[in-house]
């Protein structure tokens, strides 16, 4: 095993991870200047998912650059709402000054979430919204994220086809959010029918089983939606013999690598929508402010994506500007946030924390 791959395998279960936000009383510049801060971090499912694994590096690669946090914790592991809530009072008892949320539910965490701010830690959302009004959310604009795909996809189609419409975790509030632009999207294309709708759970095992049934079964497919898991389904169609047909996914390395590769996918067109997995450290970076009094204008911050193709020259020099090889190929190439992240690249890919 790499060195690279060691150290993305360390992201196991025992990890300690959680969520932050609030409007509360910020601890004294001093404690920051101390590096004492400490941060908790909660990741409730998809464990070996390369953007959750990317998303915990980054978080504690912004906590080594910032230089104000003691330590990270993280809990990580596969859940549902009410393991992610005693997951969330284990980070509370321990005395976080912060935690970092990737959350199951837009709602059924909110019980905890307000007890942590009401005991003065800052709770971030990432990734997804949370409804707890005294919590921060910090994430990728999902539903425009499916929209932009999913218009893309139907453009080429010419706006008649059969889609397959890869979700990702049921109830997650990403997939939600991904999912009303898909839909708005497909209401602008009533030629389009979903030959296919099922949930990934954003696993390539998962994937994999789902798209090898369809084509061994002969269905009809024009084009793949998928929610970020996508170099394995264009594997599936190279496998199977069945020519490619334009597939979206998100700015994973495997997939823009395949995306570039002619000689190796002849005839794939594809897109590739941003999706980074950084926004852990973003919200490292957002949970210092705040503790250190600088509140933002709002308690939502979303970030655009964009779509990178390999049809539009534009598309092509994102994704040829993007691309990086030599990461592990389940990561998306979001690999940092301007104005958000400070970490080095090689900070990030060590995967180590404060004091680690």
């Amino acid at each position: 095993m790499s060195t690279r791959n060691r150290l993305f395998a360390g992201l196991s279960a025992t990890m300690i991870v959680a969520s932050m936000a609030a409007p509360v009383a910020a601890q004294s510049p001093s404690a920051a200047a101390m590096g004492s801060y400490v941060i908790g971090v909660s990741n409730p499912g998809s464990v070996g998912n390369g953007w959750r694994e990317e998303m915990l590096c980054s978080a504690q690669a912004q906590g080594v650059a910032s230089g104000e946090v003691s330590e990270i914790r993280i809990i990580n592991r596969d859940t549902d709402a009410a393991g992610q809530l005693e997951d969330l009072r284990q980070l509370i008892s321990s005395g976080v000054d912060a935690i970092i949320v990737n959350p199951s539910s837009p709602d059924a965490l909110n019980p905890a979430i307000k007890e942590a701010t009401d005991a003065g830690i800052v709770v971030i959302a990432i990734d997804a919204p949370v409804t707890e009004p005294t919590a921060y959310n910090l994430s990728n604009d999902q539903e425009n994220y499916a929209y932009l795909g999913a218009s893309w996809l139907f453009q080429q189609l010419g706006g008649e086809g059969d889609v397959v419409y890869m979700r990702g975790f049921a109830g997650h509030p990403a997939d939600t959010a991904r999912d009303v632009g898909f839909q708005r999207a497909l209401a602008e294309n009533p030629g389009i029918t979903i030959v296919s709708d099922q949930f990934t759970d954003w696993t390539q095992p998962k994937a994999i089983e789902q798209i090898t049934t369809l084509l061994n079964a002969g269905t009809s497919i024009d084009g793949v939606w998928t929610s970020g898991i996508d170099n394995v389904i264009i594997d599936a169609f190279k496998t199977s013999g069945v020519p490619y047909v334009p597939v979206v996914g998100a700015d994973n390395v495997g997939f823009v690598s395949q995306l570039l590769d002619t000689a190796g996918y002849e005839g794939l067109t594809g897109a590739a929508v941003t999706n980074p997995g950084s926004v852990g450290g973003a919200g490292v970076t957002l949970a210092l402010q705040i503790l250190n009094g600088d509140l933002p204008e709002s308690n939502t911050v979303l970030l655009t994506p964009q779509l990178w193709d390999n049809v539009s020259e534009e598309g092509k020099a994102s994704l040829a500007a993007a691309n990086d090889p030599s990461l592990n190929p389940i990561w998306p190439l979001g690999l940092s946030i301007e104005g958000w992240t400070t970490y080095t690249k090689e900070q990030l890919l060590a995967c180590k924390g404060p004091g680690e």
